[in-house]
């Protein structure tokens, strides 16, 4: 166990990040799009038509003001506690895509996330570039976090993924649907995954709210302070502006429902 955590921690050391700027690498692509401060879904050019074509999201597009939370964990700063909170709090769902090192160092709190009603997704086990893997190894890294999670949690089945590094092409994403699983993308991040550079909670407050739109999926990383220190104002004002916290089962229930069912 302890060699296994090791080997993980380093592997997500190295490679965790968020692909927010467009680029090509390894015959994948990196999952970017161009900000935007005009409260609108960002416009994420060809990429939409492959998301469409394998049913992705990266975006709630019914024009609602609904916002998706999730957050990616790929190891702990002492912040998930707190977050949690104030989920509770404000009754608020999230999704928190985990990888294996992050089960293995805090089943308590991917216990808790399940327990309190939050969706736990797959950013699979030792977050690899999925499009550089075979079949069976992107199969095996996906199936070994679930079966991580069902030991220490209630949950058993994983339906949502988060490629790591946003990395994704056409045969991933087909890979993924045959898994059962449905890629989940993001419309709203910024750079918070930088412990040693944090800017303060106002910083994280400001950029969420300049790129805030109707149907966001947000992107936060859980070892950020400021985001753990913005959240409940974050959540206190979006719903002053009447946007509403959903999760992403209501999204794609909503997606699969004939018209006028859903709501």
């Amino acid at each position: 166990m302890l060699k296994r955590i090791v080997a993980a921690s380093i592997i997500v050391f190295l490679t965790f990040f968020i692909g927010i700027t467009n680029f090509e690498a390894s015959g994948g692509y990196g999952w970017g799009y161009k900000k935007n401060a005009d409260h609108q879904i960002p416009d994420v050019g060809k990429y939409r038509e492959i998301l469409d074509t394998y049913g992705a999201y990266y975006a709630d597009f019914s024009g609602e003001k609904n916002i998706y939370l999730t957050f990616d964990n790929g190891y702990e700063q002492g912040y998930t506690a707190d977050i949690l909170d104030v989920l509770k709090k404000e009754g608020v769902p999230a999704t928190f895509f985990v990888t294996g090192h992050y089960v293995d160092s805090e089943p308590d709190l991917v216990r808790r996330m399940a327990d309190e009603g939050h969706i736990i997704g797959n950013h699979s086990y030792h977050h690899p570039d999925f499009s550089i893997l075979s079949k069976d190894a992107m199969q095996k890294e996906l199936e070994t976090l679930e079966e991580a999670v069902a030991e220490v949690s209630s949950q058993k089945e994983m339906k949502y993924l988060r490629p790591p590094r946003g990395i994704f092409n056409e045969q991933t994403l087909k890979w993924a649907n045959d898994l059962g699983l449905i890629h989940i993308f993001w419309s709203l991040a910024f750079i918070d995954w930088e412990t040693s550079k944090q800017k303060g909670w106002e910083y994280a407050f400001d950029q969420i709210m300049a790129q805030v739109h109707p149907g966001a999926i947000v992107l936060l990383h859980t070892v950020s302070e400021d985001n753990a220190k913005a959240l409940q104002n974050l959540i206190t004002e979006l719903k002053k502006q009447g946007y509403s916290f959903k999760s992403l089962d209501d999204l794609v229930l909503k997606d699969t429902l004939p018209e006028g069912i859903y709501g």
